[in-house]
């Protein structure tokens, strides 16, 4: 079985985790950027900033995969809430993942990737299976008053679509307009279908697990901000830990 990537578009998002591996990690510097080799709770790793954007993530999930031998990829991070029953504090693991700002209409029908016939790309069913569930038991904790003062009191798990642009939705007509285009998008953000994209062409399985940070509204600079530096990092160690601990990965 070869290593388990780890993504994520911003350091804080996977500050902890960069923390938490072995003694004797070792980093490689490729196309600027610095991917973190060695052991994280048991399960051998390669984790690595992917930076913000779809070019971003694509460019460091073809690295990942064609230079550490990774037999799966887990992108982790923040997003903004678009479906009406996602709220900021939630979990989402993605079924699937499109871009909402592709459009070569009339070459292509909208959305769809060019070429590959397809508007999404399917995630991985058993690494999201374990995603959601040590999610649910990151949240039990909360519920159980095991959280963070500054956090959501009971963080609720969700399944479903994601959906990946190249923007950062802060305005409510926008959030509108797309949450009418796309009724089944649960969140939005910015890197995980280009990086789903990647992995279906190398015929490599991934999951996407995001925390919804802020409601895409006119106050989401602010709420992202917050989230980000207060407890962006509690929730992606508190998730991961202990299902790379539990050694379900090594086995599957």
């Amino acid at each position: 079985m070869g290593r388990l990537a780890i993504l994520g578009a911003l350091h804080e998002e996977i500050a902890d985790l960069l923390a938490a591996m072995d003694p004797g990690a070792e980093t490689r510097r490729i196309a600027m950027r610095d991917f973190q080799v060695g052991t994280l709770w048991g399960t051998p790793c390669v984790i690595a900033l992917s930076r913000i954007g779809k070019v971003a993530a694509a460019a460091t999930a073809s690295i990942v995969i064609q230079e550490f031998e990774v037999s799966r990829v887990i992108f982790t991070g923040l997003a903004g809430g678009l479906h009406p029953r996602v709220r900021v504090g939630d979990v989402v693991v993605a079924d699937a993942l499109m871009q909402h700002d592709m459009d070569a209409r009339p070459l292509f029908g909208r959305h769809e990737i060019p070429l590959l016939g397809r508007e999404r790309f399917d995630a991985d069913p058993a690494l999201s299976a374990l995603l959601l569930q040590s999610a649910g038991g990151f949240a039990r904790e909360f519920a159980s008053g095991g959280g963070q003062p500054s956090a959501p009191a009971q963080p609720q798990v969700h399944h479903g679509l994601i959906a990946t642009g190249d923007v950062f939705v802060n305005d409510n007509e926008l959030a509108h307009a797309l949450r009418e285009r796309l009724p089944d998008a649960l969140c939005l953000e910015m890197e995980g279908a280009a990086m789903a994209q990647v992995c279906h062409e190398f015929g490599i399985p991934f999951a996407v697990m995001r925390v919804i940070s802020d409601s895409a509204d006119h106050a989401a600079k602010a709420d992202f901000t917050d989230f980000l530096v207060n407890l962006a990092r509690v929730y992606t160690a508190g998730i991961l830990k202990p299902l790379l601990l539990s050694g379900a990965l090594r086995e599957a």
